[in-house]
């Protein structure tokens, strides 16, 4: 009682002054990328800044050196360390991940993730496509430019990266029932994120398969890699390569019949939506099934997973425009 008696009316507009004040602070928002210095994830590092002085607050992006799950854990690491409000990643091994996570949840720290529905220690996983979506436009690609005769490959950026196995599964899972000429000549490769390994895996390939017909990439560099390899061999419109790439860097190749295309989605959006979907959680709003939301739209709620559906198409009369947009 004798507390209550010296908190005068002054004292209490200030106590309240500075609540409100600290209510209305805005976040922090970190996102860690699976490697930085790459054309993808320099276009979601565009997005999370812009998105970011948009809405005012602060965001930014960790680009480890390489797509080593370690230095991601260091990076989440030091994130908790410094108090951040939101992380989010895409993660180059969700199970690596998953401890750092959780301790990251623990001190109150929102969580998001991107390409990864699997992961556990989370508020939410975001898609801009379905896997299933994105492998079967790919599966039907490859199907249509080989006549479904031949051998083919699959890279991912890692054997243990979720999405990327996940939309290599739904491709090959396509080809097994509606492509039954087509088949795989050896198992997928983790290579997809290292245009030196991608293209060194490909020569590799045409030296030991001379039916091999197809390649398709689920990573943002083994199109590169494995249209360089093609074109050196001079196999251009014999083996068909598509699959996910930057549009800047490859827009060459594909002018040049060397890459076929590919489906992917924008990273410079997905860098917005990390950003604003943190911003929404910080903000305590409530996330429903059928929602539309900021850069993503119209949505579907499967448990902690948002998918949306924002497929881009790369071809020859698609490719330049979207360089333009820097990505």
């Amino acid at each position: 009682m004798k507390y209550k008696a010296l908190l005068t009316a002054a004292t209490l507009t200030g106590i309240i002054g500075s609540a409100s004040a600290m209510a209305q602070e805005p976040p922090t928002i970190a996102v860690v990328a699976k490697v930085g210095g790459i054309p993808w994830f320099n276009a979601m590092e565009m997005g999370i800044e812009q998105m970011g002085e948009e809405l005012g607050v602060e965001a930014y992006m960790v680009g480890p050196t390489s797509a080593d799950p370690a230095l991601q854990v260091r990076a989440i690491e030091d994130l908790i360390s410094r108090g951040v409000d939101v992380i989010g990643v895409v993660p180059n091994d969700r199970e690596v991940l998953e401890p750092v996570l959780e301790r990251a949840r623990e001190q109150g720290i929102i969580v998001l993730t991107h390409e990864s529905p699997e992961s556990e220690n989370i508020d939410y996983d975001f898609e801009m496509i379905s896997a299933q979506q994105l492998g079967e436009e790919h599966a039907k690609l490859l199907a249509e430019t080989t006549g479904c005769e031949g051998s083919y490959a699959v890279y991912v950026g890692g054997l243990s990266v979720p999405a990327h196995n996940a939309w290599a599964d739904a491709a090959v899972n396509w080809l097994d029932e509606n492509c039954a000429g087509l088949t795989q000549a050896a198992e997928r490769f983790g290579v997809a994120e290292s245009v030196d390994d991608s293209r060194n895996t490909t020569l590799d390939l045409l030296r030991a398969h001379e039916d091999l017909v197809g390649i398709m990439s689920f990573g943002s560099q083994g199109t590169i890699g494995a249209a360089r390899a093609v074109k050196e061999r001079g196999l251009e419109g014999d083996v068909a390569v598509m699959g996910l790439f930057s549009p800047g860097q490859g827009r060459r190749l594909v002018h040049e019949g060397v890459i076929t295309g590919g489906f992917q989605w924008s990273p410079l959006e997905a860098g917005k939506a990390f950003v604003a979907l943190g911003e929404m959680l910080y903000n305590g709003e409530e996330i429903t099934d059928g929602a539309e939301l900021p850069v993503l739209g119209d949505i579907t709620l499967d448990g902690h997973t948002i998918f949306a559906s924002q497929p881009l198409e790369l071809n020859k009369e698609t490719v330049d425009e979207l360089a333009e947009l820097g990505l």
